[in-house]
């Protein structure tokens, strides 16, 4: 089925522009644009493993490799569109503006951060697996019924596509044409489980065939590829045509999470030796050099102020008090069942509050 859906790509891993029909739309601005939110994506993703590590946040999710997947996706919304994403989509939310601060807020655990941005319809990232995919399905269905040419994007996982809401989602997308994308990164692995071992199918694009809508295999470390297919996508699902399954293929260079231990399960010294190779950053970093737009002076400084962004978000981000454990217990149920309220007054017993 690889032949059905092949893999688009417009620049490839050597930093050559490989499609003459898009050419134009490489330019030096939109490669800038780009670089930037990639970086400030990375700058971003390390500062919250070295926290992590630090004791200052919880478990992290780290989307190192996948920078180019989630930048190109965020950039082809629109201001009013709807965003639902993962755990592992943090740099898509800050892409499509989520606050700095607020997303760090999320990691030490703080509810404000459940909130990404007060202004973009950013939802609270999804942790149970693909449970807001009809959500993000009933989201663009009720901009359709008011009249809006708002669309919504849904971000997941290989491993959301053995999950019942998966097809439900696409289901009920399809039989109503609702303007939404289902924007897959397969980065080959469900935690520690290899894609071969949760499905058959070839490719994740080809799942589309079975709902009647288009599925499109993109190379997901290449943010220009990307960024025209959820383009195409999304102007296909304004004019009322319904939805697109979206497979970027990506690598995931590190750990599922702060948690986990990739060397059990796969060959990391492989993914260390292709590393500098597939990098989405890297890869931009060649067209510039390829094509005479290398600017060492602005990427210097723009690495400058965004550290210094970041930095600030850090102090932003431990001016808040410690998160109160106890809050985990409320706003669950309008009134709490006697096991509930149990355990909140046994962890205020021991906590001595």
């Amino acid at each position: 089925m690889k032949d059905k859906f092949p893999l688009m790509q417009l620049i490839d891993q050597a930093g050559n522009i490989v499609s003459e029909e898009y050419k134009s739309d490489i330019t030096e601005e939109n490669i800038k644009k780009f670089y930037y939110h990639m970086l400030r994506l990375r700058t971003y993703d390390r500062r919250g493993r070295a926290l992590q590590r630090q004791g200052r946040i919880g478990t992290y999710v780290p989307f190192e490799g996948q920078e180019g997947a989630q930048v190109g996706s965020a950039l082809a919304l629109d201001e009013k569109d709807w965003m639902f994403p993962t755990y592992r989509d943090h740099g898509a939310a800050l892409a499509f503006g989520a606050e700095l601060h607020r997303l760090f807020l999320y990691w030490s655990g703080r509810v404000e951060g459940a909130v990404p941005s007060l202004t973009k319809r950013i939802l609270p990232a999804s942790v149970p697996i693909a449970t807001h995919l009809p959500h993000a399905t009933g989201a663009a269905m009720a901009d359709m019924y008011k009249g809006t040419k708002n669309a919504s994007i849904a971000y997941f996982g290989d491993g959301a596509t053995s999950e019942g809401d998966f097809h439900e989602g696409i289901n009920i997308a399809s039989v109503f044409k609702a303007p939404v994308v289902f924007f897959n990164q397969n980065n080959g692995y469900a935690i520690s489980v290899p894609i071969e071992k949760q499905m058959n199918s070839e490719t994740i694009a080809q799942k589309a065939v079975s709902y009647g809508i288009p599925g499109v295999r993109v190379d997901g470390m290449d943010v220009f590829a990307v960024h025209l297919a959820v383009k195409e996508a999304l102007d296909r699902a304004r004019r009322g045509d319904g939805p697109t399954l979206i497979e970027a293929v990506v690598i995931r260079f590190g750990a599922h999470t702060t948690a986990d231990d990739p060397t059990k399960y796969r060959d990391q010294e492989k993914i260390e030796q292709i590393r500098d190779e597939v990098d989405p950053i890297l890869r931009l970093e060649r067209v510039m050099k390829n094509n005479g737009m290398w600017d060492g002076a602005w990427i210097n400084q723009t690495r400058k102020e965004i550290e210094t962004e970041v930095n600030e978000a850090v102090e932003q981000m431990e001016d808040f008090d410690k998160p109160n454990p106890a809050d985990m217990f409320d706003y669950v149920f309008e009134k709490a069942p006697w096991t509930i309220q149990k355990q909140k007054e046994t962890l205020l017993r021991r906590s001595g509050s």
